[in-house]
């Protein structure tokens, strides 16, 4: 509490969280599937050719260089949600410290570190680094050692360790979470219904934590007309009772301000509401407008403010709110307000949002990733380095195995995972299919 300005509730349930990441990837490794086993046994009798013995298994990449996020001191951090998977795949942890909070990464740091001893891994299976230094960072990720590399935090840092990375003798993989605006789209007849009571559940998502969550609503997307005006309407009234929240940094509380500045200072922009001012390096929460054509015709009020700032984008007809969409960079999640006569309209858009996003949600908000087997936190460049992947939920081990193939193996040589009597009791695929 002392080092994030974080309230007790929140760091416990972050710490809540934290514990049932490590216990999901506990029972991934104890299931096995993610070894994800084949085996194609030889046909010595096939014509033309005889076909080999063929057995397959997922193999750890190496050491992991982890670093710590600003805004989840628990859960994307030291123990956090990379180190859990990488863990779980096999990999090493190498982790750095966020320089905002060094004494909690202490405190976790030597917890992993007395498991570490009490299950009779080898030292060497996790190591905590210290430096407030962006040097030290692009040291680690350009150390051969290394094999991959686990980032939450902004563009600029996330893109730096990635040209790093790809410079090397040996390129290796970096999965970075960046930046998001995570779109919120309000289609008609849900706002004729409600857009009062959306609006004021919109605040509340978006002063959630100061709105330092990656999954923070910065931008909503509506027809304009009666509905809009309930909308914002509802959420003025809210964000006027909103008292001015403790950000993580200085330096964050400066750029929020900065952002916060851009908009209010750009002509094609006009400020909704605010919510109530603060003290020093406290965000004040704010609701700004534009027009869709102002949107379209400038790429910078695309751009994703850290903290509880959202931009409203007035579109004339649905069209235009698809225009929008398909000029948007790669975002983490996606929401759409919708009643049951919407859905025509929603359909024609899943298809842009798919293409856009990694996690689509109906009459909610992004706040609040659910860990769990068939959860996404990812999303195409720049919300992560590689859409493919997911940092959070099961799947997140994919990203540091790869597949190893072994043809006509003795059985005594070849892993546990693949030999004729299965001693780890693991699910296996054989000649494509999956055994019961």
């Amino acid at each position: 509490m002392a080092e994030t300005g974080l309230p007790r509730a929140r760091l416990e349930g972050e710490r809540g969280r934290t514990v049932s990441q490590l216990r999901m990837f506990a029972e991934v490794v104890r299931d096995g599937s993610y070894l994800e086993t084949r085996i194609d046994p030889a046909q010595p009798e096939r014509k033309p050719l005889p076909r080999p013995d063929l057995r397959l298994r997922m193999v750890a990449l190496g050491p992991v260089a982890v670093f710590g996020a600003s805004n989840f001191p628990l859960a994307f951090s030291v123990a956090g949600g990379d180190t859990a998977s990488a863990l779980a795949a096999g990999c090493p942890i190498v982790a750095k410290a966020h320089s905002a909070h060094p004494g909690t990464a202490w405190l976790v740091g030597t917890a992993v570190q007395k498991a570490v001893r009490e299950s009779g891994l080898p030292e060497g299976t996790f190591s905590l680094l210290f430096a407030s230094s962006r040097d030290v960072g692009q040291g680690l990720v350009a150390d051969p050692r290394i094999a991959a590399v686990g980032f939450t935090g902004s563009r600029a840092g996330g893109t730096a360790l990635m040209h790093t990375a790809a410079s090397r003798l040996v390129p290796i993989p970096v999965y970075a979470e960046m930046s998001s605006v995570n779109p919120v789209i309000l289609l008609p007849a849900a706002l004729a219904a409600r857009g009062e009571a959306i609006g004021k559940s919109f605040i509340a998502a978006l002063t959630l934590g100061a709105g330092q969550f990656c999954t923070n609503p910065g931008l909503i997307l509506a027809v304009d007309g009666d509905g809009l005006d309930a909308f914002l309407a509802g959420a003025r009234g809210a964000l006027a009772e909103a008292p001015a929240a403790t950000m993580l940094t200085p330096g964050i509380h400066r750029a929020y301000c900065a952002g916060v500045a851009a908009l209010e200072e750009h002509p094609e922009v006009e400020r909704i509401a605010e919510g109530r001012a603060g003290d020093r390096f406290q965000g004040r929460a704010a609701l700004f407008a534009t027009s869709s054509s102002a949107f379209l015709a400038d790429h910078r009020l695309g751009e994703e403010v850290f903290g509880a700032a959202s931009l409203v984008v007035r579109c004339r007809d649905e069209h235009e709110i698809a225009a929008v969409l398909a000029r948007l960079d790669g975002q983490l999640t996606a929401a759409l307000h919708l009643d049951e006569a919407d859905h025509e309209a929603a359909r024609a858009l899943l298809p842009v949002l798919e293409a856009k996003v990694g996690r689509i949600l109906a009459n909610g908000f992004g706040t609040g990733v659910e860990v769990g087997h068939a959860m996404v936190h990812g999303g195409p460049y720049p919300a992560t380095s590689d859409g493919r992947s997911t940092s959070v939920g099961s799947l997140a081990i994919a990203r540091f195995l790869r597949p190893v193939s072994y043809q006509d193996l003795p059985d005594a040589l070849l892993p546990a995972a693949l030999q004729a009597d299965n001693p780890l009791a693991v699910r296996r695929r054989v000649n494509g299919t999956l055994e019961a």
